[in-house]
C-alpha cells in the first residue's frame, strides 16, 4: 500500500517508490520517470527503511528551503547523517539562523559582485585558453581538458592557492564527495582530507602576517561590530568553497554541453542569438542540477504538502526532480529550452542557504559558452552515451566524447 491522500494524513506508510533513495544510491539509469511518478502520485513520500520524507515537488522543496525555523539543517544535510551529533558544524551549510546570518554576515563581503566583477576577466581568459586548446572536427574528450580545469584554476585563485597545488584541488574536492571513487576509499580520503586542512590552515596563518588580495585575506581580516571569524570557521568555510565551487560547476559544464549536444537545435539558437546565453546558462543549471538532494531535519510538528510531519523527521529535497516540476515549469518541463523564460530553476538552492558562488558558477558556464561559439562551433555531436558520476549526491558527466563541428 502506498500513501497517497492529498489531506493532512499523520499515518507514515512506505512508498515503494522511495526505494530509490535508499542509501541514496539512485542505482538506475534514468531516474526522472520515477521523480514523475512520485510528483504525480506522492509527491511528500514516507521511506519507513530509513526514515525520512522525500519531497519531489517544487513548491514544498520552496517550502523546506525558505523556513529555516520549521526546517532546520544542523542535524544533518544529508540522509547518511541522520542521526548524527557534531560538536561544532562540518560545515556554514549545517548552520541555521542566527548562526547561519553571522556566517553569511561575515562571509558574503568575499563573493560581493565588486569581487565577482574583478575576476571576470581572469575567469573568461582562463576559459578561452582550455577552448581553444579543444580540437576541432575531430573526435574529443571535453571533460577532462576543460570542465574539470576550468573550476579548479578559478577556485585556486580565488582561495590564493599556489599554482603548484592547483593540481590537488580535484583529488581534495573528490576525497569530500560521497560516493566517488577516492571518498570510498578511507585511507586516500583521509590522508587527502588532512593535506587539504593542512594547506587551507597554512594559507589561513600566512594571511594574518602577508595579506593578499583573495579570499582567505578577506575572510582573515574581516570584522563587522568586533566579530570576526576564528581560523578553525574561516578553515570550514574554505573546505566548503573548495568542494562546493568545484564539484557543483564541473558537473553543471560537463552535463550542459551534453545537453546541448543532445539537443542541436538548442545550440543551433545559441549560434543564431547570443543574446540567449544567460537565459542558457539558466536552464544548463536547470537541466542539470549538480546537487541532487540536500536534507533538512523538522523542529516542530508540521504540515508538508498534506503530510504531517512529526519533530524530528528528516525531509530529502529532490531538487533534480523540483527542477523539472510540471507544476512549475509547464508542459515542457522535460525539455531542454536556452530560451525558457521564467526559469525559477533551484539548482543553487533557496532561501538562507542560497549558494554564495552562483554568480561565479554562472561566469564560468559563460564563458564557455561564449569562447566555443567564438571559435565557430556550429554542433556539438556526442559520439557515445556520456559517462555519468559515481557520486549519490553530485549529479554530472565524468566523460563525453564530442566532435565540435565547424561546418
Amino acid at each position: 500500500m502506498t500513501e497517497t491522500d492529498t489531506g493532512t494524513n499523520t499515518g507514515k506508510v512506505h512508498e515503494p517508490l522511495t526505494d530509490l533513495f535508499n542509501g541514496f544510491t539512485l542505482d538506475v539509469e534514468d531516474p526522472f520517470p520515477l521523480y514523475a511518478q512520485l510528483r504525480a502520485t506522492n509527491p511528500v513520500a514516507w521511506n519507513a527503511t530509513q526514515g525520512f520524507w522525500v519531497a519531489s515537488r517544487h513548491a514544498e522543496c520552496m517550502a523546506v528551503s525558505t523556513s529555516p525555523d520549521t526546517f532546520c539543517s544542523a542535524k544533518g544535510i544529508l540522509t547518511f547523517e541522520i542521526g548524527a551529533d557534531y560538536a561544532t558544524p562540518p560545515t556554514m551549510m549545517h548552520t541555521d539562523p542566527p548562526d547561519h546570518t553571522r556566517y553569511r554576515t561575515l562571509v558574503q563581503p568575499a563573493f560581493g559582485r565588486k569581487v565577482v566583477r574583478t575576476l571576470e576577466e581572469s575567469v573568461r581568459g582562463a576559459a578561452k585558453v582550455l577552448v581553444d586548446k579543444l580540437p576541432l572536427n575531430t573526435p574529443v574528450e571535453i571533460v577532462a581538458p576543460l570542465a574539470v580545469p576550468l573550476p579548479v584554476q578559478v577556485i585556486a585563485q580565488l582561495l590564493g592557492l599556489p599554482e603548484s597545488e592547483w593540481d590537488k584541488v580535484w583529488d581534495w574536492s573528490e576525497a569530500s564527495i560521497p560516493g566517488t571513487e577516492i571518498f570510498n576509499d578511507p585511507e586516500r580520503k583521509e590522508r587527502l582530507s588532512a593535506e587539504m586542512m593542512a594547506e587551507l590552515m597554512r594559507l589561513v596563518s600566512t594571511s594574518r602576517t602577508e595579506p593578499r588580495d583573495d579570499v582567505i585575506s578577506m575572510l582573515s581580516s574581516v570584522e563587522i561590530d568586533g566579530d570576526r571569524l576564528t581560523d578553525d570557521e574561516i578553515a570550514m568555510f574554505l573546505n566548503q568553497i573548495l568542494v562546493a565551487g568545484n564539484e557543483t560547476t564541473r558537473n553543471t559544464i560537463s552535463g550542459g554541453l551534453v545537453a546541448l549536444a543532445e539537443n542541436p537545435d538548442q545550440w543551433a539558437r545559441l549560434v543564431a542569438d547570443r543574446s540567449l546565453i544567460p537565459s542558457a546558462v539558466e536552464e544548463i543549471l536547470r537541466w542539470t542540477t549538480a546537487v541532487i538532494y540536500f536534507m533538512r531535519t523538522a523542529t516542530v510538528d508540521t504540515v508538508l504538502g498534506g503530510k504531517q510531519i512529526s519533530a524530528g523527521d528528516p525531509i530529502v529535497m529532490v531538487y533534480a526532480s523540483a527542477n523539472r516540476d510540471e507544476a512549475e515549469f509547464g508542459p515542457t518541463a522535460d525539455q531542454f529550452d536556452v530560451g525558457r523564460s521564467p526559469n525559477h530553476q533551484i539548482a543553487f538552492g533557496f532561501g538562507a542557504h542560497f549558494c554564495l558562488g552562483a554568480a561565479l558558477a554562472r561566469l564560468e558556464v559563460a564563458a564557455v559558452l561564449e569562447h566555443l561559439l567564438d571559435r565557430g562551433v556550429t554542433r556539438l555531436e556526442l559520439l557515445s552515451p556520456a559517462g555519468m558520476s559515481a557520486s549519490n549526491v553530485i549529479a554530472g558527466v565524468n566523460r563525453a566524447d564530442v566532435i565540435l563541428h565547424t561546418n
